[in-house]
């Protein structure tokens, strides 16, 4: 079933657990994700890029999200991931999305407010909610990371924008880590003691996992999976191609990056306690 962000997040919320949120890239990433969901019995964030929107790819894309989340026997938000702008915003709600990221981490403290406000406050009008992020969380290749978020200036980005959650930079980045990563879990406690809604964690792929219950623990509601997905989904392609007896037929061959994408999502299902949470 589709549903919006703040009622998943509330779910994960009441639960005292974690919703995965899988970016996805094409049909069959979508299709081992929902096949996970349906397993675990799990609500889980299937999010896009705004690439996917930029380039077009959105409009195959989005559709066979919001299909497959309809038919779902559990809950599915479709979320848009990192929107940069009101163009890519007002693109994910006509196609469909039931979640919206408002990314203006790169922008100064008051720019940011401004522009996450007014898709907060658009978004309203149709009863979706929206994730804000205060402190940019970086790639890992960047030369060095943003000072991390404060407890000050988050409270005062959430009293500003009425943000359903929030995205905070704590040791996390994009992509794959160089060494495994040291998330500051007393800072995630301090936060979300300060501003009071649920936090989000970006770079959810490849944090030990030992972190990643800590974080949860500590006011995680919500953790962004991408890179892991296309790992999964080139390991799976590359079985296939190195099978003798694989099959021309796309379908058949596409089989092994499905079941890859389906393996991967059912670890961080129960990794994140999101398994036997569906409704």
């Amino acid at each position: 079933m589709l549903v919006d962000l703040q009622t998943i997040i509330g779910m994960a919320e009441a639960g005292n657990y974690c919703i995965p949120a899988f970016n996805v890239y094409n049909t069959e990433t979508v299709m081992g994700i929902v096949a996970a969901a349906e397993e675990k019995r799990a609500p889980v964030i299937i999010q896009v890029y705004p690439r996917l929107l930029n380039e077009e790819v959105g409009f195959y894309i989005c559709p066979a999200v919001v299909a497959a989340a309809h038919r779902a026997s559990v809950p599915i938000c479709f979320h848009l991931d990192h929107g940069p702008s009101e163009w890519e915003v007002t693109r994910a709600l006509r196609w469909g999305c039931s979640g919206i990221m408002l990314d203006g981490s790169v922008h100064g403290f008051e720019k940011n407010v401004e522009m996450t406000k007014h898709i907060v406050d658009t978004c309203a009008a149709i009863g979706i909610g929206v994730e804000g992020e205060i402190g940019h969380v970086g790639s890992v290749n960047d030369d060095a990371m943003e000072e991390f978020t404060t407890p000050e200036e988050a409270a005062a980005f959430v009293k500003a924008t009425g943000v359903t959650c929030l995205a905070v930079l704590v040791g996390n980045a994009h992509g794959h880590y160089k060494k495994p990563p040291k998330l500051d879990i007393e800072r995630i406690k301090a936060i979300r003691e300060a501003c009071g809604v649920p936090l989000v964690l970006h770079g959810g792929s490849g944090i030990p996992d030992e972190q990643v219950k800590a974080a949860i623990a500590a006011g995680i509601r919500k953790m962004n999976i991408g890179t892991d997905v296309c790992c999964a989904f080139a390991d799976g392609t590359k079985a296939a191609l190195d099978d003798p007896k694989r099959s021309i037929a796309v379908d058949l061959f596409m089989k092994n990056a499905v079941a890859a994408v389906k393996a991967l999502a059912v670890d961080k299902i129960e990794l994140v306690g999101a398994a036997g949470k569906a409704l």
